[in-house]
């Protein structure tokens, strides 16, 4: 369990552009029995990647077109809630930080952190919106 002191700025980051966070299995289950689009961002400390993958998701919701839903689960903290997203993303190996997109509950777009390390946020971005513009 990582420190509160830790991850509280990160966790803020992503709460700050109104997403939800998801903490337990239940929260997350019925955030995917959703109808229409949920994005849920799986947050992480990496510093390399999640430093990304954050902004880009504000640069991203900032599109005309977005997700109806938006949700957070922090990988190493909120266990139960993050275990649960993966087991509705069975196509991918766990992977942190990661962006799913799901769309009436079935996965639509997936960015894992192979996706996201080493980019800028704005290509990472242009992904996201991308996705948006042809689901959302």
């Amino acid at each position: 369990m990582y420190p509160k002191e830790l991850t509280d700025p990160m966790r803020k980051e992503l709460t700050a552009l109104g997403m939800k966070e998801l903490k337990t299995k239940a929260e997350a289950e019925k955030a995917l029995k959703l109808s229409g689009t949920t994005l849920v961002v799986i947050n992480s400390v990496c510093g390399c990647s999640a430093g990304s993958a954050r902004p880009a998701v504000g640069i991203a919701l900032e599109h005309t077109k977005k997700p109806k839903h938006l949700y957070t689960a922090f990988a190493g903290v909120d266990k139960d809630a993050t275990d649960a997203v993966r087991e509705h993303i069975t196509e991918y190996p766990p992977s942190s930080p990661s962006i799913a997109l799901f769309k009436d509950g079935k996965l639509v777009f997936f960015l894992q952190r192979s996706d996201i390390q080493g980019r800028h946020p704005q290509e990472i971005a242009k992904d996201l919106m991308e996705a948006f513009d042809e689901m959302c």
